[in-house]
C-alpha cells in the first residue's frame, strides 16, 4: 500500500509587539545649565555683608588636569635662572707643562695639573649657563587658570572679603583674616586701589599677596586658602575675560 504522508503543521510565529527604543537622557553642556555664581561677601568682622557674582568662564569652567600640570611645569621652569657655571680643564688657571716625567717615578702618569683629578682642576660635564624658558600660549594659560580657579571654588578654598584694601595696620589685617576663617597658609589676591591693605598684609606669616592681574594656575594650586578682595573680582573680569 502506498504510504500516506502526514500533513505538516505550519508553525506560525506570534507577532512580537514592537517596543519603542528607550529614550536617552539628553544632557546639556555644563555651561548651558549654569546659573550665575553668587557667593557671599564677608566683612572684616567675619559677618556676611552681601553677595557677588563670579564669572562662569573662570569659576565654572571644565577642569583640565593635564593642562594644569603643564602650566605648573612651565611656571617652575621659567623661575630658573640657569646661571650655574663651571670651568673645564681648558678654562681653569694653571701651567700646561707635564708635572713630572712619564716613567721612573712609580706614580701614575699625568700630563697636566689642570686635570679634573687634581684639586683646582677643571670640572667634567659640569653645568653651564642656559635658558630654561618655556613658551605657553595665552589661551592655554587662561584655560589653565580657569581650571585651577574652578577646582579651588569646588573645594571651598576661596572666600571673598570686602574692606581689606583700606586696613592700614598689620595687626588689624591679621585679626580680620582670622575673623573670616583664615588661620593657615593663604594667598591674598588684591585689586586696584588697595595698596594700603597690601602693605599691611605683606608682613604676615604664611600669607602671600598677589595682584589679581598676575594670578596664575601655579599660585592658585599651591595655596590651601584663597582670599579675594572684593576689588579683585572686577579685575579678573576685565583682565582675563577680555579677548585681547
Amino acid at each position: 500500500m502506498p504510504k500516506v504522508k502526514k500533513p505538516v503543521k505550519k508553525i506560525t510565529k506570534k507577532p512580537v509587539a514592537k517596543t519603542k527604543p528607550a529614550l536617552r537622557a539628553v544632557t546639556k553642556s555644563p555651561r548651558s545649565t549654569l546659573s550665575p555664581l553668587s557667593v557671599p561677601v564677608f566683612g572684616i568682622d567675619g559677618k556676611p555683608t552681601g553677595k557677588i557674582t563670579l564669572p562662569k568662564e573662570l569659576f565654572a569652567a571644565k577642569i583640565n588636569n593635564v593642562l594644569m600640570a603643564q602650566a605648573v611645569r612651565v611656571y617652575l621652569s621659567n623661575q630658573r635662572e640657569g646661571s650655574a657655571s663651571t670651568k673645564t680643564r681648558g678654562q681653569v688657571e694653571g701651567s700646561t707643562r707635564k708635572i713630572y716625567r712619564q716613567k721612573g717615578t712609580g706614580r701614575a702618569r699625568h700630563g697636566g695639573i689642570r686635570a679634573p683629578i687634581f684639586v683646582g682642576g677643571g670640572i667634567v660635564f659640569g653645568p653651564s649657563p642656559r635658558d630654561f624658558t618655556l613658551e605657553f600660549p595665552k589661551k592655554m594659560r587662561r584655560a589653565a587658570l580657569a581650571s585651577a580657579l574652578t577646582s579651588a571654588f569646588g573645594e571651598g578654598k576661596m572666600i571673598v572679603v570686602d574692606g581689606l584694601g583700606s586696613i592700614a595696620k598689620t595687626k588689624i589685617m591679621a585679626n580680620s583674616l582670622q575673623n573670616v576663617g583664615v588661620t593657615g597658609p593663604a594667598l591674598l589676591v588684591t585689586g586696584r586701589g588697595t595698596e594700603v591693605g597690601t602693605r599691611s598684609a605683606r608682613n604676615i606669616d604664611n600669607l602671600d599677596t598677589l595682584p589679581a592681574q598676575n594670578l596664575n594656575a601655579y599660585t592658585v594650586l599651591s595655596h590651601q586658602k584663597l582670599v579675594f578682595m572684593k576689588e579683585a573680582i572686577e579685575v579678573l573680569k576685565n583682565f582675563f575675560m577680555s579677548k585681547s
